[in-house]
């Protein structure tokens, strides 16, 4: 009875509010007190009690009474922080007032004209004592006063951290002069003591680090566009700057509570079914925090020293003045490499963790942040590029790599999730533009997880192959501006494959038939690129690691058709009509002999599209630099390796046409050709009927088709082959391989050409694609309470699949 009588005050303090057609007085506290003193109220109550409906009507209609319910809240926020929390009464009215304030303020960001509230001066309102001193002419903006209040409060002694007070004594810590630096909440990167676990401080953190998330969320009210990718969110930059005394233990805090969590431990089946894990909810909101307080367009440089010598020697003191964002800039300056094996292990284990398998259905936690993560992996090799360079000198990289293709190939039918296909692609073209990942690729991937694709015996690179052909074959037709960046992928790592399996030389064989296809080159301004991408791979692997690629040989002489049809592409104006006009038929399935090519691995299921009803956030128009080629252009900077292995730039060449549009999707060699695949390619046809090719187009570019090196293993190899099997009667591709395992090509190729890397290159595009895709995955993961569902946010847009 008692819980149900206080939810009913509450809510009759709330209808009050909402039916007062005079301003409530500031100073009634008798009717501002209903709204914190409950200690029944929990954050889903506090959800369901204030409808969307009656918080617009106040904001209309009574505007000065929900300006004072704000700073009402933020002040007692303020005085929590104050006086340190120490009783019960205390600490339930700060929760109480972090609950109201994240479920409101969602309602003050979707207006423009109340987004200057928070930071206006409220005299007398979210003030400490220390404010109040220092200030005598004015008082601290009420967003100001708020943040400095959460982050106080979160190194608060038996509120958020454990008390560092000797027993028996009755002294208390206070909170203004305590060093947070000695109460960072996890061992790992720069503190080596691990407090312990209490569930309390737990669930108080993850309330107030929702509060903070949802400060920040003022940039979904903020339509996207090229100018705002470079405005600093102010809620974030505050936060982040030196005005926060707790910035460096708070970023150590989420960093390392993120890369401790084992959401498996002791590996005890059905554990997490018996016994609640509070650290979860932690973890997920320290992930979401950490990414939105490093989207910064900031230069990256040194910091001025930090005070609290327990965490300031992990950070690299060097010379130059700070950038405005701390998270930022304590990010880039970690160096030591016991903290880069903490960090990297943790986010391996945490992005492994959905492909675990047992013999028990359901018997391990699964966690579902690893968006977040991602996010948070790529922030770190782009602000770090130690710690870069730290992933890619081990095999550990392939503990991401493995994850990040277990998520392409799940997702790949699945169009809500088009973000983390273009997360992972990205991470992969960062990756490709270092020599180290495509020597990584070598070693055997000898426990495969379970994945919808053709069972192999290989190494990596035949995995990411192999997967990537999956995606474009079978994927959803949203993913074809990606193409270019997958082969473009396989390109870079090439010229370092020192031996492909069949079942991968296979498949890039099946792409090139499919994209050389008269059709196909024809009817876009741009498809013809993806055959320069592959023969490039191909003259790669040809001049630089032929000797253990007699699977990519053999399968490039049993389709040198191919590159005959290629050398003798017709260009003139008939030939292309008829082309076009030509009904598209389905691609001849590769041979599978001896390749193992038809079963799929055991245990895996097939990519599924998204359950009807499924929400998504939109995301902004795939900018020019994630488009199909020429956007590859943008997307990357050419470098050329040299012979002592260094790189050095090259200018970017002019791309061929001006046009640009999308290709239609190739026929799996694997599956059916449905009617549903024929319509969506018939449509994509029409799409492109704007578009006309001409003779003089075709040979612009027919002229420039690397097939040299290819046409000449071709006339060396295959009279050697055919003689072979007529000689020897050979029948069985296995002779034929070992043959081609000892055969050589030394001074009979064309001297080898310089090896081009496509390096990921950032610009404002990608900037704003970033904030977007992260805003979105946020938005979307916090549905319990739903803090910004049916808000009129403007960054996205959510829609039902």
């Amino acid at each position: 009875m008692g819980n149900t009588d206080t939810k009913l005050n509450f809510r009759k303090a709330v209808i009050q509010l909402t039916t007062k057609t005079q301003p409530v007085e500031a100073t009634d506290d008798v009717f501002w007190d209903q709204f914190w003193t409950d200690s029944s109220t929990s954050v889903q109550d506090v959800f369901a009690l204030i409808p969307a409906a009656e918080i617009r009507a106040v904001r209309e209609e009574s505007p000065s009474n929900l300006a004072t319910l704000c700073y009402k809240a933020v002040e007692k926020l303020v005085a929590g922080a104050d006086n340190g929390c120490h009783s019960d009464k205390q600490k339930q009215v700060v929760l109480n007032c972090a609950r109201l304030l994240t479920r409101v303020l969602p309602y003050i960001f979707e207006d423009p004209d109340w987004r200057g509230f928070f930071w206006s001066s409220v005299p007398g309102a979210g003030r400490s004592q220390e404010d109040e001193e220092e200030e005598e002419d004015g008082s601290r903006p009420l967003a100001e006063s708020l943040l400095l209040a959460i982050a106080d409060l979160l190194f608060c002694p038996e509120f958020t951290v454990q008390s560092h007070r000797k027993s028996g004594t009755d002294t208390t810590e206070d909170i203004h002069t305590l060093d947070s630096c000695e109460y960072i909440w996890e061992a790992g990167v720069g503190f080596a003591h691990s407090p312990p676990l209490n569930q309390t401080h737990d669930l108080n953190r993850t309330e107030l680090l929702k509060l903070l998330l949802t400060c920040f969320s003022e940039a979904m009210y903020l339509p996207p566009s090229p100018e705002s990718s470079n405005t600093s969110n102010p809620w974030v930059q505050f936060f982040c700057s030196t005005e926060n005394r707790h910035a460096l233990p708070l970023f150590t805090s989420l960093l390392n509570v993120v890369c401790a969590y084992d959401p498996v431990g002791y590996g005890i089946p059905y554990n997490h079914l018996l016994f609640w894990d509070s650290r979860e909810p932690l973890v997920e909101v320290s992930a979401q925090l950490l990414i939105v307080t490093l989207d910064s367009d900031l230069t990256v440089t040194s910091s001025p020293s930090m005070d609290g010598t327990t965490t300031s020697t992990a950070m690299d003191e060097t010379e130059s003045p700070p950038p405005d964002n701390l998270f930022v800039n304590y990010l880039s300056r970690i160096h030591r490499e016991e903290d880069f094996q903490f960090i990297l292990k943790g986010l391996a284990r945490l992005l492994l963790n959905p492909l675990s398998q047992t013999y028990l259905p359901n018997s391990i936690k699964k966690i579902n942040f690893h968006q977040e993560l991602l996010v948070l992996f790529w922030k770190l090799c782009d602000y770090n590029k130690k710690f870069l360079f730290f992933v890619l000198k081990s095999s550990d990289v392939l503990d991401i790599l493995v994850p990040i293709l277990y998520f392409l190939n799940d997702a790949r039918a699945d169009q809500s999730r088009v973000g983390l296909m273009h997360i992972g692609v990205f991470i992969l073209l960062l990756l490709s533009g270092e020599r180290n990942f495509g020597v990584r690729l070598n070693k055997p991937y000898s426990v495969p997880f379970p994945m919808d694709i053709p069972v192999f015996t290989g190494t990596h690179a035949d995995l990411l192959i192999v997967v990537f052909h999956k995606i474009i074959t079978s994927g959803h037709q949203r993913l074809q501006p990606l193409y270019d960046c997958l082969l473009t992928i396989i390109v870079n790592v090439s010229p370092y494959l020192k031996s492909l399996s069949m079942v991968a030389s296979n498949k890039l064989l099946h792409l090139l038939e499919a994209f050389s296809s008269t059709w196909f080159l024809f009817s876009s301004p741009q498809n013809h690129h993806l055959v320069f991408f592959l023969l490039e791979v191909f003259n790669n692997i040809i001049q630089y690691q032929f000797d253990g690629n007699s699977s990519l040989v053999y399968a490039i002489i049993r389709k040198r058709a191919v590159f005959q049809q290629l050398a003798n592409l017709p260009s003139d104006t008939s030939s292309i009509q008829r082309a076009l006009q030509r009904k598209k038929k389905p691609v001849e399935p590769i041979s599978r002999t001896n390749s193992q090519d038809g079963a799929s691995m055991e245990g895996s299921r097939p990519a599924a599209p998204a359950e009807p009803g499924t929400l998504k956030a939109s995301l902004v128009a795939t900018p020019v630099c994630f488009a199909f080629p020429p956007g590859i252009e943008k997307l990357t900077e050419k470098s050329q390796v040299s012979e002592d292995g260094t790189l050095r730039a090259v200018d970017p060449e002019v791309p061929l046409s001006p046009g640009e549009t999308s290709p239609a999707r190739p026929q799996s060699d694997t599956e059916s050709h449905s009617g549903e695949n024929v319509q969506k390619r018939r449509r994509s046809s029409s799409s492109l009927s704007q578009w006309n090719p001409t003779t003089d187009w075709v040979m612009s570019w027919k002229v420039k088709l690397p097939l040299q090196t290819i046409m000449r293993l071709l006339q060396v190899l295959v009279p050697q082959v055919e003689k072979i099997c007529i000689d020897k009667g050979l029948t069985d591709e296995s002779e034929i391989l070992k043959f081609l395992q000892h055969g050589t090509l030394v001074g009979l190729l064309p001297v080898p050409h310089p090896i081009l890397i496509r390096k990921y290159q950032a610009n404002a595009g990608t900037a704003m694609w970033f904030r977007t895709y992260m805003w979105g995955v946020i938005y979307l993961r916090n549905m319990d309470p739903p803090i910004w569902y049916d808000t009129d946010v403007k960054l996205f847009e959510i829609q039902r699949v």
